[in-house]
């Protein structure tokens, strides 16, 4: 039997037990491991074990060799082995799809012209064209800071592809049908007999799909898809951020041959809040506070997102631009280990008051010559 022919119907690497990927030490392993099992020495007058230990021997004899290794399954890699006296390629021949060799350049190119499948993919199978996924459609979304923080239901309108109104995405005009492709038998594809190979492309009349359609839509001329506008509903989840995508699937173009439709992916634009930002999943705010109060401390009102307020007790001496933690008072969002929820950093901002009365401007005098006083006695 030609060698080549032989390691099209010996799969060498279930032979020995191994992956396509097993490397070299791992099928040698297998291969010691089989022939110590084999061995007719250990199996006397046991014709199987004998038959069995020779395919080991014969695949790792192909196996434990780079170079033959190599061309194996280069070999392998051509398409599935035609079967003796029935395949397309006639008797003892093999049948190969050329759209399955590889792309541009690869062995796919070499043989489709040397046996007038032409070259490069061109989208087909052995089984055609056959479904595709439909195209990934982007879109952006303007929110509102609070809206990204709690999550909202909202619509989206978009003028894209989608499945054409007046056929119901068939293509065919209303009241008839696509038919089968008389070409290829709705196959999809149609086989190229070249003696000894039997070369299987896309079919051209149908372009893979295995359908006619002889009375195209008036709207989609056929493609079973127009461009028009849509409107989308869908839910933000709470604590989304600015620029962050999400996807939304099955809701982009269309598939093609009863493939599925594409996604959604709608990229987020935060609208900055008046006084509130962001950090993470934590919330800041600025918080004003008298010179009284940081001086000599006070339970504080700090406003919240939600309209309301927390109570924070700054400590005696507080400093400007010093920052507070309220716990739990952050942004609040669904991982796939529970809920998370950030905090609400306070930064102080100490008023200086422009203007004093008599009685203000007095204290703080008295203030200052006491600090005075203090700071002298404390260097004497």
């Amino acid at each position: 039997m030609n060698p080549q022919r032989e390691w099209f119907e010996n799969d060498y690497y279930a032979t020995l037990g191994v992956s396509k990927t097993a490397s070299d030490k791992e099928i040698k392993k297998a291969y010691r491991k089989l022939a110590s099992e084999l061995h007719p020495d250990k199996n006397p007058g046991n014709t199987v074990a004998e038959e069995k230990f020779k395919n080991v021997s014969a695949a790792y004899d192909v196996l434990g060799d780079e170079e033959k290794r190599t061309e194996y399954d280069e070999v392998r890699s051509l398409g599935p082995v035609g079967r003796a006296g029935g395949s397309p390629g006639g008797p003892g021949g093999f049948s190969f799809n050329v759209d399955d060799m590889g792309g541009a350049g690869g062995l796919g190119d070499l043989l489709g012209n040397m046996f007038g499948g032409g070259g490069g993919r061109r989208g087909g199978s052995a089984a055609g064209v056959g479904p595709r996924r439909g195209a990934d459609i982007e879109a952006q979304l303007t929110v509102d800071f609070e809206d990204a923080v709690r999550g909202l239901e909202t619509s989206l309108h978009l003028t894209a592809d989608a499945a054409c109104t007046t056929c119901s995405g068939s293509g065919a005009r209303p009241g008839t049908s696509p038919t089968v492709c008389q070409n290829c038998g709705g196959r999809g594809v149609t086989d190229d007999n070249q003696g000894f190979f039997a070369m299987t492309a896309p079919c051209q009349v149908c372009q893979g799909t295995g359908t006619r359609i002889e009375y195209p839509c008036d709207t989609c001329r056929g493609t079973g898809i127009e461009r028009r506008p849509r409107e989308v509903k869908t839910r933000i989840p709470a604590g989304v951020k600015d620029g962050q995508t999400i996807r939304l699937s099955g809701r982009g173009a269309p598939g093609r041959n009863g493939g599925p439709a594409g996604d959604l992916l709608v990229q987020l634009r935060v609208m900055p809040h008046a006084r509130f930002g962001r950090k993470g999943d934590d919330l800041t705010v600025t918080m004003p506070v008298s010179f009284a109060d940081a001086a000599l401390g006070a339970d504080i009102d700090v406003p919240a997102l939600d309209g309301g307020t927390v109570k924070l007790r700054i400590k005696p001496g507080t400093q400007p631009g010093s920052r507070h933690r309220v716990k739990d008072k952050g942004v609040s969002r669904t991982t796939s280990k529970g809920t998370v929820t950030g905090s609400l950093i306070v930064t102080v901002d100490v008023v200086v008051p422009t203007e004093l009365n008599d009685a203000q401007r007095a204290a703080v005098e008295a203030f200052a010559a006491a600090s005075t006083v203090g700071g002298e006695q404390e260097s004497s």
